[in-house]
């Protein structure tokens, strides 16, 4: 069972940088593929980014925020990020973390229905 806690949302400008934190509770963190959606009202929630494993080093990215974006983990903190830089307004949303478990390290998931744990969301708000 995995616990995921997201932080850092809040109030920015276009062109602003965040980073979005989630802390995972677990011993086995690093054997989770993690990944970032995030949902606006009335939308589905879609995917933002996903890394694999530990030992699998593979990210990717959707073609909206790609070049913009990073995520990264933070194994001894049990922590994976989100970097957001250049923010724009169409940014806004909800976002949430997300991490199912897997034995294989080069494995990333871009469809919310393959994750079996997620955090209870951040508001990012991107003003223009």
């Amino acid at each position: 069972q995995v616990q995921l806690v997201e932080s850092g949302g809040g109030l920015a400008q276009a062109g602003d940088s965040l980073r979005l934190s989630c802390a995972a509770s677990g011993r086995t963190f690093s054997s989770y593929v993690l990944g970032w959606f995030r949902q606006t009202p009335g939308k589905e929630r879609e995917f933002v980014a996903t890394i694999s494993r530990s030992g699998g080093d593979l990210t990717l990215y959707a073609n909206s925020v790609e070049g913009r974006f990073i995520i990264s983990t933070d194994n001894a903190k049990n922590t994976v990020y989100l970097q957001m830089n250049s923010l724009k307004p169409e940014d806004t949303a909800v976002y949430y973390c997300a991490a199912d478990y897997t034995p294989l390290t080069m494995v990333v998931l871009t469809t919310q229905n393959r994750y079996s744990y997620w955090g209870q969301g951040t508001q990012v708000t991107v003003s223009s």
